[in-house]
């Protein structure tokens, strides 16, 4: 029968098939003959499948079978559909079917003709015409359904070459995975054999510097923690969820790298660390730093750019004295908190794509400050503080990407500034065209218009001043006036009437 597939055209799709359930039509199970099982016969395709499986051995996994299964269900569908409807039509009945229906087609039309040239009544001729078309139509029917079923078999044979073709490529991909997570067993055991190695010779001699970079470590040891001399530890790139407490063991660590991982928090034992001075955590999953890394009073940089942070621990700024370089940059971070000034040593920071709202009054006291990049906090940063004119040491600032209207008044005292990039802001103050003209005619501008503020302060100031004088010099003229005419009166009321005690204190 046509829908029964030859093995070697079809090896895959074959052996998939006969583990499929087997359909008849209404027909056969009517005939008295033997109901078939309701799967194939395992027996009929044993030797080939066999063979298929030694050469393709994760086709006896169920996982692989059920995809495969699922992605043939249409020449499933189409097999059942075709041993219901019987074989496929041989090429000489198709090619008759096709003639007879030419032959109908080309009789309806004469008979049309002589039904119009016909002499008998319209109506007589008309219900004979009837009759006939559907004795017509009824062998029309039988020859359509004739090229309608060899169709059927033909979508059906192509159907078979793309089925065979999905089942080959699903199999590639199974056997990919399997080589893959053989392959990340085998390193796992590698990669374990490394870290003992390691702590075995830990045992044995100090360790300065430990490399442990993407080696999709999972599980950090609490042994680490007993390394005593390391000074360097470098887990980038791996797959930690977690840092265990007894790395506060590392007492003599200066360098501690943990980004790109899967860290969610970090352990409060960090404070201990009180040498280190590079930790970077980026690239990791952290919503918060924990305060006891404010502990860590020897940090000069602290990298902890794309994470989710949503604000800094408050004291960060009081006890990291000596940062000179923080990247808190593809973060959450609403505000800095006001310790954040304290950072005297400060001299990059990177804080672009959070969600500041501002800044502190105290920013102005970062005086060593150099680079800056607050761009792309968008509408939520709108405003810069006052004090901002205070960072005298700044060279580069980035402020694209904000909300900002006007820069502060006293942004032409940043004397230093060689590099500024303001695109991307509604700015007002300076107007556009300054801008344009470059991070010299920013400054120029900002500085005419700050001592132009300040002469208009001193010029209301002075007017002030006299003003005052000026009622002041009056006010004297009018005591002296006043004093004038009580004496006066005094001296006319003395000489015509008693001297009153109580008036004369009063005058």
């Amino acid at each position: 029968m046509a829908t029964e597939l030859n093995p070697n055209n079809f090896p895959v799709l074959s052996y998939v098939l006969d583990r499929l359930p087997s359909f008849t039509s209404k027909s056969s199970s009517s005939d008295g003959g033997d109901k078939p099982p309701s799967k194939s016969d395992p027996s009929s395709s044993s030797s080939h499948s066999i063979e298929i499986v030694t050469q393709m051995p994760h086709l006896a996994h169920p996982d692989v079978l059920a995809s495969m299964t699922s992605a043939i269900a249409d020449v499933s569908q189409t097999r059942s559909v075709l041993r219901t409807l019987g074989p496929r039509p041989d090429h000489e009945t198709v090619d008759k079917a096709r003639a007879r229906l030419a032959e109908i087609e080309a009789s309806l039309s004469e008979s049309f003709e002589e039904i119009a040239l016909s002499p008998d009544d319209i109506h007589v001729a008309e219900e004979k015409e009837k009759k006939r078309r559907e004795a017509v139509d009824q062998e029309k029917t039988w020859y359509n359904s004739i090229l309608k079923l060899n169709e059927l078999h033909e979508s059906y044979e192509k159907l078979l070459k793309e089925g065979e073709e999905r089942l080959v490529r699903i199999y590639e991909s199974a056997e990919k995975n399997a080589a893959a997570v053989a392959e990340e067993e085998a390193n796992e055991v590698e990669v374990n054999e490394e870290v003992v190695s390691i702590l075995q010779q830990a045992e044995e001699k100090p360790l300065d510097r430990v490399d442990l970079s993407g080696r999709k470590l999972k599980l950090l040891p609490e042994a680490f923690g007993r390394i005593q001399g390391l000074l360097v530890l470098n887990l980038y790139n791996n797959q930690l969820e977690a840092i265990p407490d007894s790395i506060a063991g590392l007492h003599s660590l200066l360098e501690l790298d943990l980004s790109t991982n899967f860290l969610e928090t970090l352990p409060d034992s960090i404070g201990l660390l009180s040498k280190l001075k590079i930790l970077n955590v980026s690239c990791n999953k952290l919503t918060t730093l924990p305060d006891s890394i404010c502990k860590c009073g020897s940090l000069v940089v602290l990298d902890a750019s794309y994470n989710n942070l949503t604000y800094l621990p408050t004291n960060i700024g009081f006890e990291l004295v000596h940062l000179e370089k923080l990247l808190i940059h593809l973060n959450k971070i609403r505000s800095l908190p006001t310790s954040v000034g304290e950072m005297r040593s400060l001299r990059y920071l990177d804080a672009h794509f959070n969600e500041l709202n501002g800044l502190p009054e105290s920013f102005g006291m970062l005086t060593n400050l150099e680079y800056l990049n607050l761009s792309s906090n968008f509408s939520d940063l709108q405003d810069l503080p006052a004090s901002f004119g205070d960072l005298i040491s700044l060279q580069d600032l980035d402020l694209s990407n904000n909300q900002i209207h006007s820069l502060p008044d006293a942004f032409g005292t940043l004397v230093n500034l060689t590099k500024l990039n303001l695109d991307g802001n509604p700015l007002v103050v300076p107007p556009e065209d300054v801008v344009k003209q470059g991070v010299d005619a920013v400054k120029m501008y900002m500085g005419k218009r700050w001592v132009s503020m300040l002469e208009e302060e001193e010029r209301i100031a002075n007017m002030k001043e006299e003003m005052e004088q000026a009622n002041a010099d009056w006010l004297a003229r009018t005591t002296s006036k006043l004093k004038t005419y009580v004496t006066e009166v005094s001296e006319y009321l003395g000489s015509n009437s008693p001297k009153d005690p109580f008036l004369d204190q009063q005058l």
